[in-house]
């Protein structure tokens, strides 16, 4: 498994998916919005701000990248054992 491929592709997934709740966010109620939970794990990132909109984007592309760098050596060593 190649981590490029594996970076992009969860970066992706992860940009995509806080778009998704940010557009969620936009049209539900507040007692269903996400925020809450994207303030906690992307740190500077505040709801309907034009720079918290920005870092959370940034943020999330870069913890796809970070979870290809750990997970894909980690996959590589113990698929070479089997």
């Amino acid at each position: 498994m190649k981590i490029a491929s594996v970076g992009h592709a969860m970066s992706l997934f992860l940009a995509i998916t806080f778009l998704i709740c940010i557009g969620w966010g936009l049209v539900m109620p507040p007692s269903l919005h996400m925020h809450g939970a994207w303030e906690d794990l992307l740190p500077g990132f505040e709801f309907l701000t034009p720079i918290g909109f920005g870092i959370g984007l940034v943020e999330s592309y870069l913890y796809g990248w970070y979870i290809a760098l750990v997970f894909v050596p980690l996959y590589n060593r113990f698929n070479k054992s089997s």
